[in-house]
């Protein structure tokens, strides 16, 4: 079975989120049985026990098979198989996230404390303030060594408390200092503990 679609992902997920339905499918994993006898047991009126055996089927969770008049209702093993197999991977997994920006919350607190290039205030939360020395740091070249004083006119430009700010970027070990010089450090190298 090829991979599902987001579309079929979701249909799965919308068909099964529904009490009725996931229901349905224990009853059915059990044995085979007609809409009156799944009405009687989910208290239900045929007409809606047969809507949600139509939302099953349309995903072929469901098989039905007439006997006269009688439609007999079973689970369709193979495909519940199948479909778990496909879609339960961590690659399928993640393309349920495709269209999510990961760094919208990123974003949304550098627009709550960056006005312009200027930093407004030092946020409180850490994890808050993590994204504002993310991008400070930035304002430094990798592989440059930076003087002290170099250090503090580059902050400033972007906040008055530089020696707070250069503290913490040494702290979360987004730069290293040593004798004086100060330099970028790479990702990799930066304690971002929560």
């Amino acid at each position: 079975m090829a991979s599902p679609d987001f579309q079929t992902l979701l249909s799965f997920f919308k068909a099964l989120a529904n009490e009725n339905r996931l229901k349905l499918v224990g009853i059915l994993s059990q044995q085979e049985r007609s809409v009156e006898e799944l009405a009687a047991m989910l208290k239900l009126q045929e007409p809606t026990v047969s809507h949600h055996l139509n939302k099953l089927k349309e995903l072929q969770l469901v098989q039905m098979r007439a006997e006269g008049n009688t439609h007999w209702y079973r689970l369709n093993n193979e495909a519940l198989k199948e479909l778990n197999k496909a879609m339960f991977t961590t690659d399928q997994m993640t393309t349920l996230i495709d269209e999510v920006t990961p760094e919208a919350w990123e974003d949304k607190v550098l627009k709550s404390f960056l006005l312009g290039d200027l930093v407004t205030e030092i946020p409180a939360s850490r994890k808050k303030r993590l994204v504002i020395l993310k991008w400070l740091v930035k304002k430094f070249e990798m592989g440059l060594t930076y003087p002290e004083r170099e250090v503090n006119e580059i902050i400033q430009r972007h906040h008055p408390d530089c020696a707070t700010l250069r503290r913490e970027l040494i702290g979360y070990q987004m730069m290293q200092r040593e004798n004086g010089l100060y330099w970028r450090l790479p990702e990799t190298s930066w304690k971002l503990i929560d």
